[in-house]
């Protein structure tokens, strides 16, 4: 099971430096991707519901440039918020600078009023989002747009889209758009029982399943965030995405986390 980390993106303060200084640590721990989250404009401040304080294809391209082996991706940029062109054109730049190390994770969105204020339609942000990975899909494969336009750079590779999300929505869209699958805030009982769905939904089209849970320290909380990440490895899961709570300290619970994984095999 591979081992993720969700950066810290939800305080304004932080030093715009800090999330390459943390996905630097990560690579050498030996996690294998970074990930960043997506508010373009919340309705409240960033903080412990909203994170994206940078924007996470800038900042992953930055991170890109100081990194060497570790994957890099979003969790998750909100799809329908962002025009599908100029989308497609970042993600297929960076996944070329980070030499195909990128990892689209696609989510629609949950709040109204972060829709209303960029003037999206909240109502269609699922079938939008399919259109949209469909269009990524079709320009990067064929290098045409609908009109005969030209795509460039297209990507050497497939860049794996991951989609996130409970819904029995977003385990259909996983299931026909998607290459990987992640939860959020699921147990890892109720992580198995989508495990199921999405497979069935998957008609032997192969999904990898993902987990995103969150450790914000302390030694006998630490004994129970091991325990669930071999739980969710059991129900299926073949990597887990951390979140390691407020940015101060994050290195040394991302270190702590890695280390009792390694020295607490499942079972014990």
């Amino acid at each position: 099971m591979d081992l993720q980390v969700v950066l810290p993106d939800e305080a304004p303060g932080m030093d715009p430096g800090r999330p390459a200084a943390l996905a630097r640590a990560a690579e050498e721990l030996g996690y294998e991707t970074v990930f960043l989250p997506d508010h373009v404009l919340p309705p409240g401040p960033y903080g412990e519901v909203f994170g994206g304080v940078y924007e996470p294809l800038i900042t992953l391209a930055h991170i890109a440039a100081v990194t060497e082996r570790i994957r890099l991706g979003t969790s998750v940029l909100i799809v329908p918020l962002r025009d599908p062109f100029v989308l497609a054109k970042q993600v297929a730049t960076l996944d070329r600078l980070s030499r195909h190390r990128l990892t689209l994770g696609a989510g629609v969105g949950w709040n109204t009023r972060e829709f209303a204020e960029l003037g999206a339609d909240f109502a269609v942000r699922g079938k939008r989002t399919d259109e949209t990975l469909e269009l990524l899909d079709a320009l990067f494969t064929t290098g045409r747009g609908p009109d005969g336009g030209h795509f460039e750079p297209r990507p050497e590779g497939r860049i794996p889209v991951l989609v996130g999300g409970n819904s029995t929505a977003a385990l259909r869209r996983a299931a026909r758009l998607g290459d990987v699958w992640q939860s959020a805030g699921l147990s890892p009982a109720g992580f198995g029982n989508r495990v199921l769905r999405l497979n069935e939904l998957a008609g032997g089209r192969e999904i990898r399943a993902s987990a995103r849970m969150e450790w914000t320290g302390g030694r006998d909380d630490l004994d129970r965030a091991v325990a669930d990440a071999h739980a969710y490895a059991g129900a299926g899961a073949s990597a887990v995405a951390v979140h390691f709570g407020a940015e101060s300290g994050y290195a040394e619970r991302m270190a702590e986390f890695a280390e009792r994984m390694t020295s607490s095999p499942p079972g014990l």
